[in-house]
């Protein structure tokens, strides 16, 4: 009988490729939708004849028990969230709601119906913030930085708590930065490589960005997901850090998007201190030894590739709406 597994958050980067990633290995894979009029399920449409979509909310512990039994899951991977720092500024109230006690409403659910399951939460690298230590690994000293990083904590710690409490299979994956074509543009790589797109077509003449000396480890969002599944087939329960150990800035992520292009970025790029953070983040980089050794996980697709990849994907699609 092939496997369960529930996916919150599964029309976004990661729930994309993590479904078409469990599907590939023979699970049947319920996707958990919020009700909504104007759902952006584009991510997902491909594996719209694959997909069982449940509905279910991260606000609404009721919805999260019903979903829970109908998709009698063995896995449940985490990922729902708002995921974007700078709304979590504007939002803190609601980011913390979705983000940290959304990740309690779903454990508790668990615990509830399904307490055999293997459960996944989405932890995040902004949850080291003001750095003391480099690279990070799974005993560097948090210090988040953002309403985002601090939500993102306290799941960390309430997951950790619910395996230390109840005994569940539950991990923790603080994955570093990672990107995709499919990464939302509101993302500062996605923007660089979307805008700058669109200036190679004409349709835009500048790209307005913050720091552009914010240094992160970027990887592919496709070799990500692999190592969330792979943390779950582990005869025991723990968390990893999962990331590429390379450090990149944001002029550098600029300088390949716009050489992929034949452009040079400096003519075009404009510092703008308004989409500077309140408290920033310098520099962030990931030590995944850990995940090396003991999930055999390493990446695969490299900085510059991931970046022109996604430049050409946004040429093309720019392109076909021209």
């Amino acid at each position: 009988m092939s496997k369960r597994a529930l996916i919150t958050g599964v029309s976004g980067q990661d729930g994309s490729y993590l479904a078409e990633l469990l599907l590939s290995q023979g699970y049947q894979v319920f996707g958990l939708v919020r009700r909504s009029s104007n759902e952006r399920l584009e991510r997902i449409a491909h594996l719209a004849d694959s997909l069982v979509l449940v509905r279910g909310d991260l606000l609404d512990h009721t919805s999260l028990v019903r979903a829970m039994e109908e998709a009698r899951p063995d896995e449940v991977y985490n990922l729902a969230a708002q995921s974007f720092v700078p709304t979590s500024w504007q939002e803190p109230v609601l980011t913390a709601e979705f983000t940290a006690l959304g990740a309690t409403r779903l454990l508790e659910a668990l615990r509830q119906v399904a307490p055999r399951a293997r459960f996944y939460q989405a932890s995040s690298s902004e949850i080291f913030g003001k750095v003391r230590v480099s690279p990070q690994d799974e005993r560097t000293p948090f210090w988040p930085r953002s309403p985002y990083g601090v939500a993102k904590l306290y799941a960390h710690w309430i997951t950790v708590n619910y395996r230390e409490s109840y005994g569940l299979f539950a991990c923790c994956g603080i994955l570093f930065n990672h990107e995709s074509p499919r990464r939302g543009v509101e993302f500062v790589t996605r923007k660089i490589t979307r805008e700058a797109a669109r200036i190679r077509l004409g349709l835009a003449r500048e790209l307005r960005l913050g720091n552009l000396e914010a240094r992160r480890d970027w990887g592919f969002a496709g070799d990500y997901v692999r190592a969330m599944w792979l943390m779950l087939q582990q005869p025991s329960p723990e968390d990893y850090v999962i990331a590429t150990g390379e450090m990149h800035s944001v002029r550098e992520v600029c300088e390949v998007a716009f050489d992929e292009l034949g452009l040079d970025w400096r003519e075009h790029v404009v510092h703008d201190a308004k989409l500077v953070r309140p408290a920033e983040v310098d520099l962030l980089v990931g030590d995944a030894s850990k995940a090396r050794r003991d999930l055999g996980w390493k990446p695969e697709v490299g900085f510059q590739q991931l970046i022109r990849d996604m430049v050409r994907a946004d040429l093309r699609d720019l392109s076909g709406r021209i």
